[in-house]
């Protein structure tokens, strides 16, 4: 047998392992569940619970769910952004080095950002029209409203 063919077969072999580890992992920590738009999956994870919680007592349940606010409109933007923060968040959840209570990053603040502006769009109309001013840069609907949907 000759070094390339014991090489390939040690790299199938190793391939085929992370494949099924992977396939195993995402099975067991119910991955299959973060493709819908149920709320439920996001507390699958102990992390979430205090932010399920909330959201079922918010004003917001009766209109928008997790992806609605939390997650980009376009299904690629959904779905590319689950995934990553899926990764991550199973990343982090399995060698440890998250924040507890979790806290969300800036790429996600800013699509949440944006959904309250979409869905708030005429009442945030007024503090967004000028882009001359700076300080109207600096608003941010979470600043003010932190617990409008989780009730922190």
């Amino acid at each position: 047998m000759s070094l390339y063919l014991l090489k390939l077969i040690v790299a199938g072999i190793g391939l085929g392992l992370a494949i099924g580890v992977g396939f195993f992992t995402f099975w067991y920590g119910k991955g299959y569940s973060y493709m819908t738009n149920n709320p439920e999956a996001c507390a699958n994870c102990h992390i979430m619970n205090e932010q399920y919680d909330g959201w079922l007592k918010s004003s917001h349940k009766a209109v928008a769910s997790c992806n609605d606010c939390h997650t980009p409109p376009d299904t690629i933007g959904k779905y590319s952004t689950k995934a990553w923060n899926g990764f991550w968040h199973s990343y982090y959840f399995t060698v440890g080095g998250f924040h507890e209570p979790i806290r969300i990053n800036e790429r996600n603040r800013q699509i949440t950002e944006q959904s309250c502006r979409t869905c708030h769009q005429t009442m945030v109309h007024s503090i967004t029209v000028s882009e001359s001013v700076k300080e109207f840069e600096q608003v941010s609907c979470i600043m003010c409203h932190r617990n409008v949907g989780h009730m922190h």
